[in-house]
């Protein structure tokens, strides 16, 4: 076999066989797969420039008017344009350029559905270290990690050292965790809890849902005091939410709870520490307490899940250098095993998330 691919001689077998790859069902996906990335900057690109606003403004959206609004030059922003109309979230017609309906509400708008912090973060922090995964999965430890000052053996610690860069994941947690909630606050059955603790509970974005959704709901948000402070200083005073500052291995949970919830939180961890706090949680709850888990579930035979697997590089490659999107089905195992019984999850929420449930015996 040559060295080289490019020393193959086009023969008739070549030409076949590179024609039967391009006309594989798969191709299409490769496709996405290997342009993904410089469609992917692109968009955030446009996002920068505040372009999808100048589309929704300027009338008509000419390259010419677009080029003046954004400050990008005629030849360059043409470039950016057919990235964007290959991409499909931008259309032209004989009027000029027009943001799709997604792109509307995804881009262009404000509030739950918006996307721009989220891919901001994912660009600027999560994209970079997947070019170490190679190397990660070599080394056995988070390589990526190195980018970043500090000797701490995780990326949240290390972010503690650079308060702008700490900003920037955390909104795009934040940012997503909004995208994600309805999944948690409608199947949660919250209305039969009387006070929740939100274990590893971040900015309080989780915190400030629930206790919105379910006015009569108490809430105790614990988690590492960088983050506590984080959130305490977002929340303010809030009559239902008690802010309280601790490690979840180290430090006892808060107690007074009938419900427990880590939302997006255990899958940062290796399996046997996840089994650790699920025990820890059945120890802190009352008889009849439910521990909840929430967060991403790829399929049971982990084939499928392209959030999940986004999720578990960046945890490998980057962030903590162990734990991954782990199925409903080890979630369910690890709660029985720590004592819980009537263990059940909704499966197929948005983004592929589930929600774990179990109950501490009465």
């Amino acid at each position: 076999m040559p060295r080289n691919v490019s020393d193959v001689l086009m023969n008739d077998a070549n030409v076949a066989a590179v024609t039967a790859l391009h006309q594989d069902p798969l191709f299409d996906r490769f496709s996405l797969i290997v342009n993904g990335p410089a469609l992917f900057n692109a968009l955030v690109t446009a996002i920068e420039i505040d372009l999808f606003a100048a589309l929704e403004d300027e009338r008509p959206p000419s390259l010419e008017r677009l080029s003046a609004r954004t400050g990008v030059a005629h030849a360059r922003l043409r470039v950016l344009m057919l990235a964007l109309c290959a991409s499909g979230l931008v259309e032209r017609d004989a009027d000029g350029y027009h943001n799709t309906d997604f792109a509307r509400r995804a881009f262009a708008g404000s509030g739950a559905a918006d996307w721009r912090d989220i891919l901001v973060g994912w660009q600027r922090i999560y994209y970079p270290a997947f070019a170490e995964l190679t190397a990660a999965m070599r080394d056995g430890t988070n390589t990526a990690l190195d980018r970043y000052p500090g000797q701490e053996p995780t990326l949240y610690q290390r972010l503690e050292h650079s308060p702008a860069t700490e900003a920037v994941l955390h909104r795009a947690m934040s940012a997503f965790t909004v995208q994600s909630l309805p999944g948690l606050l409608e199947h949660a059955r919250l209305d039969e809890a009387r006070h929740l603790l939100d274990l590893g509970g971040g900015d309080g974005t989780t915190s400030l849902a629930i206790t919105e959704r379910f006015p009569h709901l108490r809430v105790t948000l614990f988690d590492v005091p960088s983050v506590a402070a984080r959130a305490a200083e977002r929340i303010g005073p809030h009559p239902r939410i008690d802010v309280q500052a601790g490690d979840l291995f180290t430090d006892a949970f808060p107690g007074g709870a009938d419900t427990a919830l880590f939302s997006h939180v255990l899958e940062v961890f290796a399996g046997e520490r996840i089994l650790s706090l699920a025990r820890k949680a059945f120890d802190a709850l009352p008889p009849g307490g439910r521990l909840l888990v929430y967060g991403f579930n790829p399929t049971d035979d982990e084939t499928q899940g392209l959030y999940s697997s986004r999720l578990a590089i960046y945890l490998t490659a980057l962030a903590t250098g162990e734990g991954m999107t782990y199925p409903a089905a080890d979630y369910e195992r690890w709660l029985c095993e720590a004592g819980f019984t009537e263990v059940d999850t909704v499966r197929d929420l948005p983004y592929e998330h589930g929600l774990t449930v179990g109950r501490k015996p009465s």
